[in-house]
């Protein structure tokens, strides 16, 4: 499981001009990638991790500041592009074993008390940024 991290101001995602998921405060935009061998377990790692890295300002975490998360999912995150001029996906979970693990994640974060929006799984998505920083990691499980 793979997760590009970006703190932000503000973020939003947009399907078919309807704002589906929003924070409006600094927090965390996560771009969430699942691949194929992933498990819940990891979701959980992740769901851990992702609430309790100190990447806000004064080195605080959403844990510590009750920051608010944007969870977006992005199966392009295991795209390889070593080989040619296209990527490929192989590395990356089919969308039967991904949206459930997508959906844990989600799921344990509110269960730790975090406050968290979310794309819409499989959809085409306008993601809209305010960086802050720019500060963005890459957080592996």
């Amino acid at each position: 499981m793979r997760a590009v991290v970006a703190r932000v101001t503000s973020a939003s995602v947009t399907v078919d001009d309807e704002v589906v998921g929003a924070i409006d405060e600094p927090g965390l935009l996560v771009l969430l990638g699942v691949a194929s061998a992933d498990t819940e377990a990891q979701a959980a790692t992740m769901a851990r991790k992702l609430h309790e890295l100190r990447v806000l300002r004064d080195e605080e975490s959403c844990a510590t500041a009750g920051a608010p998360l944007l969870v977006v999912s992005q199966f392009t995150l295991y795209g390889d592009t070593r080989k040619g001029r296209r990527p490929s996906w192989t590395a990356a979970a089919r969308p039967e074993h991904a949206q459930p693990l997508v959906d844990a994640v989600v799921a344990a974060l509110r269960e730790r008390g975090a406050r968290v929006e979310t794309g819409r799984f499989g959809a085409t998505m306008a993601v809209a940024s305010v960086n802050d920083g720019p500060f963005t990691v890459l957080v592996e499980v």
